[in-house]
């Protein structure tokens, strides 16, 4: 994971960091043929993606907040709400929602105390536990959501046209399916 703070993005400071003067393509070889460094403009657009999505997440989060709710609760209780009987082995939980096991573990215990979730052995295998979303967990669950999507339209969706999800949705496949070429 990027952390934001550590990318410079003022115009000059990125040139001196690729190297490049503005708008300069430099060749570089590599597996997947001709690459270039990237431009200021690139890096600017990048900045403005991670800024634009820590602005969300904090105003989105805030408003989860006022319903007792972190979103890392949010997260975890969506996870279990899809889950077949509401129910998920914690590595499971982990790789769903891209935590280390030892963050989830932590996280867990927080929300076990809030009885939103509890923890029981596994059936088919003694050795293992499963997390379980509590009748009280999928309550305010289900109280957070409504609101929640609200927020999302006010400040996501409300925010663009038609056409720009359009552009924005063939960004993110491009995204993803590069991504996995990359893993492969």
């Amino acid at each position: 994971m990027i952390d934001a703070s550590t990318i410079w993005v003022e115009s000059e400071c990125v040139r001196q960091v690729v190297g490049v003067a503005a708008g300069e393509i430099t060749p570089v070889a590599g597996a997947s043929g001709v690459r270039r460094r990237m431009t200021s403009r690139e890096l600017a657009i990048w900045r403005s993606l991670l800024d634009t999505t820590i602005e969300l997440r904090r105003v989105l989060g805030g408003e989860l907040q006022e319903l007792s709710l972190s979103p890392a609760d949010y997260q975890v209780l969506l996870a279990l709400s899809e889950a077949s009987g509401r129910r998920v082995r914690p590595s499971e939980l982990a790789s769903a929602i891209d935590w280390e096991r030892s963050r989830l573990s932590h996280h867990l215990k927080r929300m076990e105390r809030r009885h939103l979730i509890r923890r029981e052995n596994c059936p088919t295998d003694n050795r293992g536990a499963e997390v379980v979303l509590t009748a009280e967990g999928a309550r305010i669950f289900r109280r957070a959501t409504a609101p929640h999507i609200r927020s999302i339209k006010k400040h996501f969706a409300d925010a663009l046209t038609p056409e720009q999800f359009d552009a924005l949705a063939g960004v993110l496949a491009a995204l993803q399916n590069h991504a996995r070429r990359e893993r492969a």
